[in-house]
């Protein structure tokens, strides 16, 4: 069967209804983070490619930082800072709904479980269609209790998440299935990690190999560490570099004198461009011990790099096994480790797989997809009379951003 596109059914509306289509969408986007990581970069991805003829975004967030500075210079209409808790204050719901009534919003748009709640209390109040975008891997206990009392639509960016929700009762007609996607003009081969072999004063020619991630145990760096002891006891020439930050920095840190990596792995704080760090890598190992459609893996992908990953979540659906990359069990540090000593020993299969990686990104995980379909979702809701549309937007776990194949 053919992919059916939102876009087919618009040609069938009548004049009237055209006109409606018309219509400028307001989104209100709660946040529930302000840092940097994935949701971020996934947000002002989704931004980027939102037509602003067609959508006026506010959002709320729970502080200010760079992130809500980039809001702003992205085009956002407004930023508003409020608490964002699982049991959000009275002050946060009020801020939400009054926001949410001056700028005349149409649907909210949430981000994290207790941005949820907010947004599933507010639009309850408001009458007015919320959306919950899901990070991660799992459907919790917390999430799926708002999702059934505020008959909230649910996206998750990979097939475990989207079969979960659908096996916890919620509607198939509120649960899609739309993978992430990475800016493919942004993150492509080619260009030079020189800035990054500087910082951290790597020999010439010598092997890399890189993490990229918010230095949290979710994230699994330590995993990356003790793989990194594994790999220097067969290969003691090859270095190591963990870009990123956050809480187990320090203790990290005291991983590294354990192991006794002291000059084979370095630290480096996040870079302005990622795609330089990419560069410099032989090859990305990805340890996150929770994780849906990974961003850092589709960038790591798209700049022609080489990833092995631990097989959680959506890191099953992105990386093809010995083809574009290779996978170890779940906390299975020492068969990740096994799997890239197997890889740099062979500089040839490094190339070719970088190659099929970007490959791999290019016809699947284009960013413009998945912004694309998000946002056909978001005003299908918006614009559709009671509990919004009626269509099944992905009823089988194996079709494409939300479409049947």
């Amino acid at each position: 069967m053919q992919p059916v596109s939102l876009c087919k059914k618009y040609n069938m509306l009548t004049h009237s209804d055209e006109n409606r289509f018309t219509k400028q969408v307001s989104v209100l986007e709660i946040i529930g983070s302000s840092t940097r990581g994935g949701m971020e970069n996934y947000i002002k991805n989704f931004l980027r490619n939102l037509s602003p003829d067609k959508f006026r975004v506010t959002c709320i967030c729970p502080c200010e930082s760079r992130f809500t500075h980039d809001l702003r210079q992205l085009g956002v209409e407004a930023v508003f800072v409020t608490p964002i808790a699982d049991n959000p204050e009275w002050r946060s719901i009020q801020m939400a709904v009054e926001v949410a009534r001056l700028h005349q919003v149409d649907v909210l748009h949430a981000h994290m479980p207790k941005s949820h709640v907010l947004a599933g209390l507010a639009g309850s109040l408001l009458h007015k269609p919320v959306v919950a975008t899901l990070h991660g891997m799992h459907v919790t206990a917390h999430e799926l209790g708002v999702a059934l009392a505020a008959k909230s639509h649910l996206i998750a960016n990979c097939q475990e998440t989207y079969i979960q929700a659908l096996a916890l009762g919620i509607p198939a007609e509120r649960v899609n299935l739309f993978q992430n996607g990475v800016d493919i003009q942004s993150f492509r081969p080619g260009k030079s990690g020189k800035k990054l072999l500087d910082l951290i004063n790597a020999p010439d020619g010598c092997t890399l190999v890189g993490f990229v991630g918010r230095l949290e145990f979710d994230k699994g760096p330590d995993l990356f560490i003790k793989a990194a002891g594994y790999i220097h006891e067969v290969l003691p020439d090859v270095h190591f570099t963990v870009v990123g930050d956050g809480s187990m920095l320090k203790d990290l840190k005291k991983m590294r004198k354990q192991f006794r990596l002291e000059g084979h792995l370095h630290f480096v704080d996040w870079l302005p461009d990622p795609s330089e760090a990419y560069a410099a890598f032989d090859l990305v190992a990805h340890t996150s011990r929770n994780d849906g459609t990974s961003l850092v893996l589709l960038e790591a992908m798209a700049c022609g790099c080489p990833v092995v990953g631990l097989a959680v979540g959506g890191v099953r659906e992105m990386i093809e096994s010995e083809h574009t990359g290779m996978l170890a069990e779940p906390n299975n540090w020492e068969s990740l480790a096994t799997h890239i000593i197997k890889l740099l020993e062979q500089p040839k299969l490094l190339q070719l797989m970088g190659a099929a990686a970007r490959k791999r990104v290019e016809e699947n995980f284009d960013v413009t997809t998945n912004s694309r379909s998000v946002a056909e979702l978001l005003r299908e809701l918006a614009l559709s009379p009671g509990d919004g549309p009626k269509y099944k937007n992905a009823k089988a776990p194996l079709s494409r951003n939300g479409v049947d194949n």
